[in-house]
């Protein structure tokens, strides 16, 4: 299925957020168009692979924000565009002139930030990490670092697709603006009151916990045990 085919996404994000919510909207048929500055997303350097993998299948354009030129040229994306991504610290997209404003009413126009438009950190740089931390998310496993970005991937990149395909179902014309830390806290909200079970996520049960074996270390289910390492995420039998 293609349910986003005909339609325009101009993506104006720098690293990983806004990669991978573009990535969801182009697997979901629509065409991606990134507006990269003249050295490139920085993605392309600090993690080339991860780069690649994100961004095939779009469209990228090198487009100097801070000249007459590239200001046109991307006026005249945002023109056409069904849909707008950006990632940068909130008022910083209005300076550049591609904010909002600048983009066709009737588009969905989405901010992806770090604590979004209101309090006291909301001009605060950070990084996934940070946005968990600030979230709460860290707390049971600290100083053990989780092993994905959960705070740019589920909160921040996939936050911020759900609310723009509700906004497209909705009829578009709609200004998002998704805060990767409220949202990092969106997900472990429900546990603020305290678990069935204390640690219950971090090996508290039984059922829930990994177990040394000869091949590595494993996670035991109700239906089988699951290698824990990525190169062995395959069923090892059918019942325990």
């Amino acid at each position: 299925m293609a349910p986003l085919a005909g339609l325009l996404v101009v993506d104006l994000t720098r690293y990983l957020p806004g990669a991978y919510a573009s990535r969801e909207l182009l697997r979901l048929g629509a065409r991606v168009v990134r507006i990269e500055p003249p050295g490139g997303d920085p993605l392309r350097e600090t993690a080339p692979v991860w780069h690649d993998a994100l961004n095939a299948g779009k469209e990228s354009v090198v487009c100097d924000l801070k000249t007459d030129e590239g200001l046109s040229l991307a006026h005249a994306l945002l023109g056409r565009a069904d849909v707008v991504l950006e990632g940068f610290r909130p008022g910083v997209a209005q300076r550049l002139r591609v904010g909002p404003d600048d983009a066709r009413a009737d588009a969905v126009y989405c901010s992806i930030t770090g604590f979004g438009l209101d309090g006291r950190h909301v001009q605060r740089a950070g990084h996934d990490l940070n946005y968990l931390g600030w979230a709460g998310a860290l707390a049971d496993t600290a100083p053990a670092l989780p092993p994905l970005q959960i705070a740019d991937l589920a909160a921040g990149a996939l936050g911020a697709v759900i609310q723009i395909l509700a906004a497209l179902v909705a009829g578009g014309g709609a200004r998002i603006t998704v805060s990767m830390t409220h949202r990092s806290h969106d997900l472990v909200a429900h546990r603020v009151a305290g678990d069935p079970i204390p640690k219950l996520l971090t090996g508290g049960v039984a059922c829930y916990r990994m177990y040394e074996s000869a091949d590595g270390p494993v996670a035991p289910s109700g239906t089988s045990r699951v290698f824990a390492s990525s190169r062995f995420l395959m069923p090892l039998s059918c019942h325990v």
